[in-house]
């Protein structure tokens, strides 16, 4: 549906992205993982028209982005990181002034705002101005006014910043179910948990360029190390440790001891070899590896710097 092949975007000095080349299958829900200044924002104001690439190549359904006419025009909604909303105005005013702007007017318009407020849960407060709204709600009448005209492929740039957890799991709860009825999504974050619980591929930012890019297992087995073995540091478990060793990587952080197993390594062998040495199993925690671990491995830091 959507392809950027060695698309760069430069501010003066500043390389926000840097050949970035990405293909977005139709139906997909796709994670754009990063940073904040990652270069999430940019890709977004690019595939939605609002900034033009230095360099690359930017096709919808096969045809240049560039090209800006209304077939493609009205097959993209974007949910901008800030809201784009009056705030003297009512929900519905709101939403009135964005459906016109896509040609749709009348009795059309007006059940289509209908539905876009049922969708976000936000109907009966159609005639409030949208700043007596809280954080999350406002967040989620921005997302009702990007779904008006129907897209084919809705752009999310993080659009759960400051929401409270109920409007959070509101704005999850319709992506997803968008998604399930054809919608492709393209979704920013910096939260791995949200990339975690929406995604379905993952596509990891940071410096303007594209460190990994598949689903949640595929990345995983980009780590040299598969699980973590953690156990307390305590005369029982010094036999251990030593014995452990060779399964992996063994950190020693504080009153802990963590050993990450390499990848060849089955788990049975380190608990035998953990019972042998005379440590009991309830001293050990398994912990499976995440984006955050990738992300660490791949850029060499912390995933909400």
């Amino acid at each position: 549906m959507l392809a950027l092949t060695d698309v760069t975007k430069r501010y003066d000095a500043l390389t926000a992205l840097d050949g970035v080349s990405l293909q977005i299958e139709a139906g997909e829900f796709f994670g754009l993982l990063g940073p904040n200044g990652a270069g999430k924002s940019t890709l977004m104001s690019l595939v939605s028209g609002l900034r033009a690439a230095d360099a690359g190549e930017l096709l919808l359904d096969g045809r240049p982005l560039a090209t800006r006419d209304a077939a493609t025009v009205n097959a993209i909604g974007l949910v901008p990181q800030t809201i784009a909303l009056y705030e003297n105005l009512s929900a519905d005013e709101n939403l009135r002034v964005f459906g016109r702007l896509y040609g749709l007017q009348g009795a059309a318009l007006t059940a289509r705002i209908t539905e876009c407020l049922a969708a976000v849960q936000l109907e009966e407060r159609r005639k409030d101005a949208m700043k007596t709204f809280s954080g999350g709600m406002q967040r989620r009448l921005n997302l009702a006014a990007s779904l008006l005209h129907h897209p084919r492929l809705l752009l999310c740039d993080e659009p759960t910043v400051g929401v409270d957890p109920q409007s959070r799991n509101a704005i999850f709860d319709l992506l997803q179910r968008l998604n399930r009825e054809g919608m492709t999504i393209i979704y920013s974050t910096h939260y791995m948990e949200e990339a975690t619980r929406l995604c379905s591929r993952i596509g990891i930012i940071d410096h303007g360029k594209i460190h990994g890019l598949g689903t949640l297992e595929e990345l995983l087995t980009r780590l040299p190390f598969a699980e973590t073995v953690s156990f307390p540091r305590i005369p029982g478990t010094a036999a251990a440790a030593a014995a452990l060793r060779s399964f992996g990587e063994l950190v020693e952080n504080g009153e802990q001891s963590h050993l990450r197993l390499d990848s060849r390594v089955r788990l049975s062998q380190v608990f035998a070899a953990a019972e042998k040495a005379g440590a009991p199993d309830r001293l050990f925690q398994l912990k499976r590896p995440t984006l955050e671990d990738l992300f660490l491995h791949l850029t060499g830091k912390s995933l909400r710097e």
